[in-house]
């Protein structure tokens, strides 16, 4: 398959795990949507977890194409990993595909905001495990709440740059989609915007709020006005805050929850995984700067149970005055 053909099929793959999605809210209760199902080593997993994760193994072996077998990586398969067509030797497996079938799943089962289909595909080489950089096509479908009616699917091939970029937004009464323009914001501060340090949980959120804290203090000072100069936003989602920045909506995001759990103590912490991080291609071309959390270039193994952080910004000027002041920081509070 060429890359062109990898996106179609990446985007029929999240249009139908979206129409089943919406099938799940319509037919079962919240309550019953939000039961536990299954603890993993990667996270806990909730009823409308489970029926979408076996609703995306069905699909792989009805639609998958015979001639270009794949490695699906997800979580809730066992091992982490299952290949397509059904029994094809590993040695000729073509394509790695990394899933996320709800990134956000308290985010909808709660019926509070938009959770996201999360799906990347990279390229296999003889025995050698791909990683993010191998990623060559990546893809990210809304999933919003029952009220709302409208619904993004941003798509992108790596190389092509911002104009290629496939953006649409869809009608889910009538079934249509027209194109959009998501533009970064191009501030070159992050005065009067949102600029998130991700701290969703009880833990470590101290050590956090003060690295939050003293950002902000070394960048524009604190208290000094009687109004807010930077606003704060938690979307418990990857995709979601990948999204608020491909939009223009937030002007950078920091998930250092893997430092600041170690720093802490809480080893066991639930941080981002590398399917929640699979589309960041879609950053890199829209020209959002997204680094690790040592400023370096952001790398993971495509696996179902690493810990990730990042460093994403709006655009290059915002990571030229920021990054430096972000590591300084890192290091006398995070390390």
């Amino acid at each position: 398959m060429n890359p062109k053909e990898q996106q179609r099929l990446l985007l029929d793959l999240q249009n139908a795990i979206q129409a089943n999605v919406q099938e799940q809210q319509a037919e079962a209760s919240k309550a019953e949507l939000a039961q536990l199902a299954e603890i993993t080593p990667a996270d806990a997993i909730y009823q409308i977890d489970k029926i979408s994760e076996m609703f995306v193994l069905e699909w792989f072996a009805a639609n998958w194409p015979e001639d270009s077998p794949v490695e699906l990586l997800m979580e809730g398969i066992e091992d982490g990993t299952a290949v397509f067509p059904a029994g094809t030797a590993f040695e000729k497996v073509k394509y790695t595909c990394i899933l996320d079938p709800i990134d956000g799943t308290r985010c909808l089962m709660d019926d509070k905001r938009s959770a996201w289909v999360l799906t990347a595909m990279a390229p296999r080489s003889g025995d050698a495990k791909p990683t993010l950089r191998d990623i060559n096509v990546a893809a990210m479908t809304e999933l919003p709440p029952t009220k709302q009616r409208l619904a993004d699917q941003i798509s992108g091939i790596r190389g092509d740059g911002k104009s290629g970029l496939i953006a649409t937004r869809h009608d889910l009464d009538n079934g249509t989609f027209k194109n959009i323009w998501l533009q970064p914001s191009k501030a070159t501060d992050l005065k009067h915007g949102h600029a998130i340090v991700a701290k969703f949980f009880p833990e470590a959120k101290g050590l956090l709020t003060q690295f939050e804290e003293a950002l902000i203090e070394r960048l524009y000072g604190l208290g000094k006005t009687t109004y807010p100069i930077v606003f704060d936003d938690q979307y418990p989602s990857t995709g979601g805050q990948f999204y608020e920045l491909l939009s223009g909506r937030d002007r950078m995001t920091l998930d250092l929850r893997p430092l600041a759990f170690r720093k802490a103590g809480y080893e066991k912490c639930l941080a981002a995984h590398p399917y929640d991080i699979c589309t960041s291609l879609l950053l890199e071309e829209a020209g959002c700067p997204i680094l690790g959390m040592d400023g370096g270039m952001l790398d993971a193994p495509l696996d179902t149970t690493s810990s990730v952080g990042f460093l994403a910004y709006a655009n290059p000027t915002l990571r030229d005055s920021i990054q430096p002041v972000v590591e300084e920081l890192v290091s006398k509070f995070l390390l």
